[in-house]
């Protein structure tokens, strides 16, 4: 085909829902899970603020946790809601590279949020009476510091990269919110180098959290072995249960979207995989970390008793 007849996309239609045998059952699904990933969310948080109990590193990460799972629905589902509401399903390209930048910048740093939240059980189960200095709060400001920082990084080359490539095989995008593997595909440029790039940098942002995260639990693992007393080995326990929990269903929905090659990339799976990625696990992080723990549920009893 000749360059004259060549059409150059602007503009992208999100056409996920279209694919979809019963659009209007998957809408109310993902917005009743929206409503308890916000109502959720925002309860840990306020328990959190006005417990001073709660006022620890362990709960300081969690918070961030929060209000990353928070910004990634509220990015995401009324969006799509209204999207689908008014039958309108157009982004512009700017706006789908606001899109990447958001939902990478806010999955990349509950990768590495996920890894800090590990090594604070590490220290606080394995070196307890160094706890104070190895997670003060200086320290736990400057973690979090680094985990939104190394996220947005990668988060704005992916977004900016996606802006100036000629779009010229179709605009149609099988999925309810952008994903730079999907524009990928649809560009007619050759993004070979890019892609190794991109697929070297993902590694790192899951193979570092995940050996961190590994080390700490093999060490935990270890160290409850050789306690005396099951109610503290139970404690323990229980507490790191509940984190691998969240850490399985958020790395396993990650790995599948993002660290397959753009050509096996499917966007009928890239559908149920951004539900599992995005908006699955802030709706059961909240009940995860909050029914398996003792301290929560004593600040919320106080609370309500108020």
């Amino acid at each position: 085909m000749g360059e004259e007849n060549i059409t150059l996309w602007t503009e992208f239609v999100l056409a996920g829902l279209l694919h979809l045998k019963s659009p209007i059952v998957f809408v109310g699904v993902i917005n009743s899970m929206f409503v308890i990933a916000l109502i959720g969310n925002s309860l840990f948080l306020f328990l959190i603020k006005v417990d001073s109990r709660l006022h620890i590193p362990m709960y300081f990460f969690l918070s961030q946790l929060s209000i990353m799972d928070l910004c990634q629905v509220l990015a995401i589902v009324p969006m799509m809601t209204v999207n689908f509401a008014t039958n309108s399903y157009i982004i512009s390209l700017y706006g789908c590279a606001l899109q990447i930048f958001v939902t990478l910048a806010l999955g990349g740093a509950e990768c590495l949020i996920l890894a800090t939240m590990a090594y604070d059980r590490y220290v606080a189960i394995c070196r307890p009476l160094q706890y104070p200095i190895l997670l003060s709060g200086k320290i736990c400001c400057i973690m979090s510091l680094c985990t939104w920082f190394w996220s947005c990084v990668q988060a704005l080359v992916c977004s900016l990269y996606v802006l100036p490539l000629p779009y010229c095989r179709t605009n149609v995008i099988i999925q309810n919110l952008c994903e730079y593997p999907a524009l990928l595909q649809l560009s007619c440029s050759d993004n070979s180098a890019f892609e190794k790039t991109v697929y070297l940098g993902c590694l790192l942002l899951f193979l570092i959290p995940i050996s961190v995260i590994f080390a700490s639990y093999l060490a935990i693992l270890l160290q409850v072995l050789r306690m005396t007393s099951m109610e503290r080995s139970y404690k323990a326990l229980s507490t790191c249960l509940s984190h691998l929990c969240v850490v399985g269903f958020f790395y396993g929905a990650a790995i599948f979207t993002y660290m397959t090659p753009i050509s096996s990339y499917s966007a009928e799976k890239a559908v149920i995989n951004s539900v599992f990625t995005t908006i699955f696990p802030p709706m059961i992080n909240p009940f995860i970390y909050s029914l398996r723990n003792q301290d929560v549920l004593a600040a919320f009893r106080k609370v309500i008793a108020k």
